[in-house]
Formats: structure tokens, sequence, C-alpha cells
């Protein structure tokens, strides 16, 4: 036992669990049927933790609290919307605007732009609104800041629903409650192989978990570089940051900016997947589930949020659905487990804001900040009674 304990905590040690672990994910889809359920939340799996990754920025490295962030989910799934399906079906003329896209919809008319770049460009209008909503939080702190992100992501909700009556030139800025749809599949030029989610939803999943990787790679880039150590000093102190010369508008602005386009870039991927952009898909729940996800793992944990997000993920689209939701029903109770999600995982948060505060793999500063609390905590309480 103490041998595989020091082999995880060495970097040989860890590299090789990471390898390992990145192997099992990339053989996962091959375990199972090209439509089976199990590849379908896989898929959801990982874009999740992309949206976690990106709060994970936001709440975990700048202690920013963001309880909106549906709206950058709803920015990126809109931006393949507008940029890969006919909603703009005049535009370019009766021939559209096509590029880098399949034969199959150089064709149709509207705008249709390859998936990679509608990715750019779903970061783009992502990070510029991740910005924007920075501005009314430069002097602003804790709940105040909650307050004003809670009030961003119910705006974008509220224009997604009503987007059918705003007009956009000769065009409505969104369908509302009637899709966009069908969404143009990813296309890879230079690549004989087709997305078609009729058929085989692997390729979806291999193109997630590359999206994933990316977005871990800018995580961990982005901690450890001297941005990042702002950002934490921001977290700790933030008049003691703004006294040594961390410059807080740009930080704050910047925080908002990366953590938002990292959510882009998920809803695109998932917009692209679910073939349809409907407002149905982005409520104010959705939002305190991703910072479930992140309270979940540990603030700030890179690897913990990527496990916390996983485990709540795979609940969510899995295990309440399709394993234990005639539970209920066994014991002579008129209900399905699916109605009692959201308690389930409350439930599950409390549980580990009892027993495991700092989270399941948390942060090495936080994990010391919180024991030393503690330990703090105790020592003046013995001191008490003494």
């Amino acid at each position: 036992m103490s041998g595989a304990l020091q082999l995880g905590r060495s970097k040989s040690g860890q590299r090789a669990i990471i390898a390992t672990v990145a192997l099992v994910a990339i053989l996962f889809p091959l375990a199972f049927d090209p439509l089976a359920t199990q590849v379908n939340t896989a898929i959801y799996v990982v874009a999740y933790v992309m949206m976690a990754l990106g709060l994970n920025i936001v709440v975990g490295f700048a202690g920013l609290l963001d309880i909106g962030y549906v709206a950058f989910y709803a920015l990126g799934a809109y931006s393949i919307g507008w940029l890969a399906s006919d909603h703009f079906t005049g535009v370019g003329g009766e021939t559209g605007i096509h590029v880098l896209v399949s034969d199959l919809i150089a064709s149709s008319p509207g705008i249709h732009l390859n998936f990679f770049l509608v990715l750019v460009a779903a970061m783009i209008i992502a990070a510029v609104m991740g910005a924007l909503i920075g501005l009314p939080t430069l002097r602003l702190r804790g709940d105040y800041i909650a307050i004003v992100t809670l009030a961003f992501g119910e705006i974008i909700g509220r224009i997604a629903l009503n987007g059918d009556e705003i007009p956009l030139g000769d065009y409505k800025l969104t369908a509302g409650q009637q899709a966009i749809a069908p969404v143009d599949q990813p296309f890879l030029p230079g690549v004989n192989y087709e997305f078609d989610s009729a058929f085989n939803l692997r390729p979806y999943y291999w193109l997630g978990l590359a999206l994933l990787c990316f977005a871990l790679f800018v995580n961990f880039r982005l901690r450890d570089s001297r941005l990042g150590r702002a950002w934490i000093a921001l977290r700790e102190d933030e008049v003691a940051a703004a006294s040594m010369g961390v410059p807080l508008v740009r930080t704050k602005l910047l925080a908002y900016a990366a953590g938002a386009a990292l959510g882009g870039v998920a809803g695109a991927f998932l917009g692209s997947y679910t073939t349809a952009i409907s407002s149905n898909q982005f409520e104010f729940s959705f939002s305190i589930f991703v910072l479930a996800m992140v309270i979940l793992g540990g603030l700030g944990s890179i690897w913990g949020v990527v496990a916390g997000a996983t485990l709540l993920a795979t609940i969510d689209r899995y295990i309440i659905p399709e394993v234990l939701d005639d539970l209920p029903s066994k014991f002579g109770l008129d209900f399905r487990l699916t109605q009692l999600s959201f308690g389930i995982f409350g439930f599950l948060l409390v549980l580990i804001m009892v027993l495991r505060p700092e989270g399941l793999f948390p942060e090495r500063r936080r994990k010391i900040e919180l024991t030393e609390g503690a330990g703090a905590a105790d020592d003046s309480l013995y001191e008490a009674r003494s």
C-alpha cells in the first residue's frame, strides 16, 4: 500500500497513471456498441468536464463566484447555430456562404463554416461577453459578484427564449423554443470520415476528448503562468495583490474571458452533437450543476474538477435515468428518481462539505489553508476550555 502511494506521489508514477487513464479514455467507446447509451453519456461527460474546467478558472483560480455560467454554454451553442446552419437563409444569395465544408452542404443556403472555424468564433464571442460581464464586477466582491453573474445568465437565457422576436436585419436573433436545426456536423478536411450520430457516436466522443485535452492544456499552462499566479494572489487577498502590483482590472477580466472561452467551445461541441439549438437547454439550474462539479472536485484543483465533473455528469446522464430511475417503484413509491436528481446532487454536496470540505482532490494550497484553519480553531477552543 505504501509503495503504491509513493508511486502515485512521484513524477514518474503520476505520468504512468495519467498515461493509463488516457489510454482507457481513448479505448473506452470500443468496449460498447457504436450507438450505446454509455458512449452517449461519455460524450456529455467530456463536454461537461470542459465547462467545469472553464468555470474553475473563474471560481477556483481567481476566486470570483460565477453562477451564470450557462450563458457561455448558450453563446457557444448559438455560435454554431448561426454559423453552421441555414438560420440566415438569404445570406450570400441563394447559394449561401461556405468555408471548408463537406460536399453534402456545399450548396445549402445560409452560413456554413468549418467546425473548427466555428469553435474559434465561439471562443471569441464567449470571451468578449465574459469580459463584458466582468466590467460590472470590478468593484464588487463575494455575494455581490454572484448576483451580477446570476443576472447575466438570466439575461442571456431570456434573450435566447425571446430571440425569435428580436430582429436582426431580415432575420431573427434566435428561433426561441423552436430550435435552430439542423446544425452542420463536424467536417475534417482531408479526412475521409463522416460524423453521423444516427450510425456511430464514437467519432463525436473522440473529437470531444481531443477538445478536452486542449482545455486541460490551457488550464495547466494558465495555472503555472504569471497570470495564473496573479489569479491565485487575487483569490487569497485582493488588497494585498493590488499592493504588490497585480493589475486587478486586467486580471479579473482575463479570468472571465478565459473561463468563458472554454464554455463557448463546449457549447459549440454539444450543439453540433445534438444538431439542434433550443432555448430550453439554457436554464439557471445548469449553472449550479457546473458549479457543483467544481466544488465537489475541489476549487482550483484541475484533476479534482475533472473527477468531480465526471462523477456528477455520469450520475446525471446515466446512473439516475438509466440504472436507478425505477428504484422508488420497487418500494411502492409512485415517482421516478429523475424527479429528485437535483435533490440527490444537493445531498452529495452537503455530504462532501461535511466529510471533505476541501473537495475530493483538493489543490495543495487550499488543503493546507483549510487544514491550518481547522487546527487553529481547535487550538483556540482548547485554550478557551482551559
